[in-house]
């Protein structure tokens, strides 16, 4: 099987498993993942962090977010055409609804100083042992994990840690991945 069928395969696979907890549940075991992020050298002595706003199906940044604003620069990504821009987080007042997808995006000017983001943090849709990432297949994140030179932390639910992520030359591994059980 060619590795496009296998992501396709897998993401199928992933998707199932998530729709068997609820967004509540979902809560909760995010918790317990940004907790371990939050005792992550990374994390602590990063000033600059690139977070996202999850959607329903991913781990939970929401709270996280607003814990954190105000105590380090907060950046998320916004979708323009194929790419992602960064924007800061300036409360959740200043979030409209993105242009492609629905998701929450702050609105405000670009920011473009790559060189001072300290750590991504990055959703997926699998990640394995060896820091492999599989997003949703639209490669707006590897192209902007390319951009960056600061840390990336692949973050997920322990049901999307699996054996191998296929992955392909273009696919930017993590340099840690965070689960609700262990770092990696």
């Amino acid at each position: 099987m060619e590795i496009k069928e296998q992501k396709k395969e897998l993401r199928k696979k992933i998707r199932a498993v998530k729709n068997e907890y609820s967004l509540d549940k979902k809560k909760e075991l995010s918790e317990g993942i940004f907790s371990r992020v939050e005792s992550t050298e990374e994390f602590i002595n990063a000033e600059c962090v690139l977070l996202y706003w999850s959607m329903d199906d991913e781990v939970f940044t929401h709270g996280f977010i607003d814990k954190w604003y105000g105590k380090k620069v907060i950046l998320l990504p916004c979708v323009a055409g194929d790419d992602l821009v960064l924007r800061k987080y300036e409360g959740r007042q200043s979030m409209v609804a993105g242009e492609q997808f629905g998701i929450a995006e702050p609105t405000g000017s670009i920011y473009d100083d790559y060189a001072s983001v300290d750590l991504m943090i990055i959703p997926g849709i699998a990640f394995d042992a060896a820091k492999n990432r599989m997003g949703r297949g639209r490669g707006f994140y590897d192209r902007l994990l390319k951009t960056c030179k600061c840390k990336k932390m692949g973050v997920c639910f322990d049901f999307q840690l699996v054996p191998t992520v296929p992955s392909e030359e273009f696919d930017v591994k993590m340099d840690c991945v965070v689960t609700s059980s262990r770092i990696y």
